[in-house]
């Protein structure tokens, strides 16, 4: 995949047509799921189950645990002049980014007659802001950060990050796990002009969280060293991956309750098998050295943000709900518990789909 046009052209076939041509094939109508805006429900969830809840937190807590234990036991240095603060204060337009979240926090969570349409715009300034602070507390740790250091690259992001999120509003069709309220007093431009703007930052929010977490010792020298995990035939797994992943999506619209996990996991599944095929390195490459870190900061900040992500959902005026069928119990905000796992393969997705700008987006 060395071509820009030609990788994401594969990619847009295969993340794209893998599930449309499930449910056709399944002879299910495909027009539904093409609706724009989105706002039929033509999925009829599973009630809540305790043994998929706890199979599922079993799972989740039996991957997780071993490197939460890690993260939080292991001696760090304490003299580690890499990780101490390079600033004595925060960045001028940190505090900047502060008050644009203060400000639009207060507007997202009350109504205000004056604010009129505008109310239902505040999630946008919300992550400006969030982006502002975070790349500023990157400063102030290590000196450098995206905004400053690779502005290319962090500009690139916004768009990128538009088109990746409305990739996953259209997987969201097939399983039909979030829907956005009051979206059908608008038309279908006025939505996508609408959600656009808050999809654009979101790349940006996890990759500048994750460049964050990189500056503390205890996310860095106790996952840098850990469990080897070797493999021989990696294009051989790369054909694997990829046709396992690729029939996952497929079946996604076809069995939406079973395979709806597969919705965060299949992308980047995907993706990574076309990279281990044609011999590139992958996300997963550093595990054979032991160096989980490519992995668990971004699963991290992605978490971290999906929680802001949340919270400020909660109040808003246009906001989401979900409907997770086995599992949806013990809310946090809108959100079942569980379903927050979902936001640590959400992270390597984006390092992987940002990794994948052109070269002229890079910053020497």
């Amino acid at each position: 995949m060395k071509s820009f046009p030609v990788r994401f052209s594969l990619l847009f076939l295969l993340l794209v047509g893998l599930p449309l041509l499930g449910v056709a094939v399944a002879g299910k109508p495909v027009a539904q799921y093409l609706e724009f805006p989105p706002v039929t429900r033509y999925v009829d969830h599973a009630p809540f189950s305790w043994a998929w809840f706890i199979g599922t937190a079993v799972f989740v807590l039996t991957v997780v645990s071993p490197f939460l234990i890690r993260i939080l036991t292991a001696r760090v240095p304490t003299d580690a002049s890499r990780f101490t603060s390079h600033a004595s204060r925060l960045p001028w337009w940190g505090w900047l980014g502060l008050g644009i979240t203060a400000v639009a926090w207060v507007l997202a969570w009350n109504r205000f007659d004056w604010l009129g349409e505008l109310q239902r715009h505040t999630f946008t300034p919300l992550w400006i802001g969030y982006i502002l602070v975070v790349n500023a507390l990157t400063v102030r740790r290590s000196g450098r950060c995206m905004l400053l250091n690779r502005p290319r690259f962090f500009l690139a992001l916004f768009p990128l990050s538009a088109a990746f999120w409305w990739f996953f509003e259209y997987l969201n069709r097939f399983v039909q796990n979030w829907n956005y309220a009051g979206i059908s007093e608008i038309g279908p431009l006025e939505y996508f002009f609408y959600a656009t703007p808050p999809f654009a930052t979101v790349l940006p929010a996890v990759l500048g969280t994750t460049e964050w977490l990189a500056t503390f010792a205890r996310l860095d020298g106790p996952l840098a060293n850990l469990w080897v995990i070797r493999l021989r035939h990696a294009k051989l797994a790369g054909w694997c991956v990829l046709v396992l992943s690729g029939a996952g999506l497929m079946g996604i619209g076809v069995w939406p309750d079973y395979l709806f996990p597969l919705l965060w996991i299949s992308p980047l599944l995907i993706i990574t098998g076309l990279q281990a095929i044609r011999g590139e390195t992958t996300i997963f490459a550093f595990v054979t050295r032991g160096d989980w870190r490519p992995i668990w900061q971004p699963a991290l900040a992605a978490l971290l943000c999906g929680i802001f992500w949340e919270m400020w959902n909660f109040k808003s005026l246009a906001h989401w709900e979900y409907t997770v069928p086995y599992v949806h119990a013990f809310k946090i905000f809108e959100m079942p518990l569980l379903g927050y796992a979902g936001y640590l393969p959400f992270g390597l997705e984006c390092v992987v789909i940002a990794g994948l700008l052109p070269n002229f987006t890079r910053d020497a």
